[in-house]
């Protein structure tokens, strides 16, 4: 004699559904079911409906849709080979990728808009990392903060001394 064997629950919810459905098997009654499983008997009669119509399968855990990607499976897969060119090869300055400049590319491109925030979950999902730019004031001067640090930076960590005759005479 074989049997087969069912997948285990995907939740607790779906469990919860199945359980309620070997109950009526087993010959309980909705209300009583309902009781046991600290749910609504309109929750019950739902889940026995559906498992009517459709068998166990109708109580399982259905996915839900979501909304379709407005990137193809191959405009998707192209990305990453765009952004190897590097960002410098699409106009801008400096070869760092932002989400805002990858957006802008994506746009160009494939003639599809994101925000920049969900850019950062395309890039997750193609394995790629967000690169940040330094922040740094244009007038910059390297050799002017070094010598600062040689010369006067010392003399500013240079503590008072101590008096040797208590202040409180």
């Amino acid at each position: 004699m074989t049997t087969r064997l069912e997948a285990p629950p995907h939740d607790w919810k779906e469990g919860r559904r199945l359980r309620a459905l070997e109950l009526f098997e087993a010959g309980w009654k909705a209300a009583r079911i309902a009781e046991a499983l600290g749910v609504t008997r309109g929750a019950v009669s739902q889940w026995l409906t559906a498992a009517r119509r459709g068998g166990r399968a109708a109580l399982r855990h259905r996915p839900v849709p979501g909304k379709r990607p407005k990137l193809t499976d191959a405009q998707r897969a192209r990305l990453p080979d765009l952004l190897a060119r590097g960002a410098e090869a699409f106009g801008f300055i400096g070869d760092v990728w932002t989400t805002t400049r990858v957006a802008d590319v994506i746009r160009r491109e494939f003639g599809v808009r994101y925000h920049p925030a969900h850019v950062s979950r395309i890039l997750r999902a193609i394995r790629w990392t967000v690169q940040k730019p330094k922040r740094r004031a244009t007038q910059r001067d390297d050799a002017a903060i070094a010598a600062w640090r040689e010369e006067r930076w010392p003399s500013l960590q240079v503590k008072p001394k101590k008096k040797t005759v208590p202040s409180s005479l």
